[in-house]
């Protein structure tokens, strides 16, 4: 097996990317959270930003649309914002200005759904800016990630609730508890073998939850390692970030685990990425774009 890392400098080194996303147009997206922008980087590796508002909007997931436009979050204003594939960029606020809006993906209805951390909420956007809101039975849940469910629902992890969350198109929630306690679930994706998986920050494993509910977890070989975001591969796997321990991760859907140790110290990766290539993209808050190319297994 062989595998090369490549490094993209942003031209802020204190920029602060966070959440990453393959554009329809081919290009990688991405929040920077520090400098309050949106960044896009070209196939040839041109970066573009755009400013996102004046005030620190505390940006961090980004998504792709069916349409090509682009959905992100900001957490400190408030907002819930849409870029387009010129860079127009329109923000349109969350009812309340303290609502944490986090993770966000689209739903099988056309609309984008979103996490709302401190709001304890799950939010519903359509194109038009129209908002709606479903709070969540257990206080405190601290809703993080979501993703699109093969099942047509919209599955989120409770960060703090120590749960896995489901949604349905019309607000219906389901949640299911993990084994062990303070595990501090976050990144969540649909995976290649009809179920959810999702990253334990806390609890330093890849857990896997059917659409019935049924949950398996998996430990990772190195303490402390912290995965954070997570995303489906090409090759019938998935790829996450380990925050403390500085790697990529590769788990197949069997529960075998693989880690490629980034070459640059401290690079703090959060947000991920495959490309239609197999690539692995991924933000270094550091102040890189950082890919990973597998090149057999």
């Amino acid at each position: 097996m062989s595998y090369t890392f490549e490094e993209f400098v942003l031209p802020d080194k204190d920029s602060g990317p966070y959440g990453l996303t393959v554009g329809k147009d081919g290009a990688i997206w991405f929040t920077e959270q520090k400098g309050n922008r949106i960044g896009r980087m070209a196939p040839d590796g041109t970066i573009t930003e755009y400013p996102v508002t004046a005030e620190e909007a505390g940006l961090s997931v980004i998504a792709s649309a069916a349409d090509g436009a682009l959905w992100f979050s900001g957490y400190k204003a408030g907002i819930v914002g849409r870029i387009d594939l010129s860079g127009e960029i329109t923000g349109f606020p969350l009812p309340a200005a303290d609502s944490g809006p986090f993770g966000l993906a689209e739903g099988p209805d056309g609309a984008v759904w979103f996490t709302e951390m401190t709001g304890n909420k799950i939010g519903r956007i359509t194109a038009d800016g129209t908002i709606t809101e479903y709070g969540l039975p257990l206080p405190g849940a601290f809703p993080s990630f979501i993703a699109r469910g093969p099942d047509g629902a919209m599955w989120f992890t409770e960060n703090q609730g120590n749960r896995i969350g489901r949604i349905t198109p019309a607000g219906e929630i389901t949640g299911y508890p993990l084994p062990m306690g303070q595990a501090g679930p976050v990144g969540i994706t649909a995976g290649p073998d009809g179920a959810l998986w999702f990253a334990e920050i806390n609890g330093n494993r890849i857990g896997r939850i059917s659409t019935t509910g049924g949950i398996t977890e998996y430990s990772l070989p190195e303490p402390g390692a912290r995965p954070h975001a997570i995303a489906a591969g090409t090759q019938g796997d998935l790829w996450f970030t380990e925050w403390g321990s500085n790697k990529i991760g590769r788990i197949t859907t069997t529960g075998e685990i693989s880690e490629y140790a980034i070459p640059r110290e401290k690079a703090e990766p959060h947000g991920l990425a495959v490309g239609p290539d197999g690539a692995v993209w991924f933000a270094q808050e550091s102040g890189q774009i950082g890919r990973l190319t597998v090149r057999s297994f």
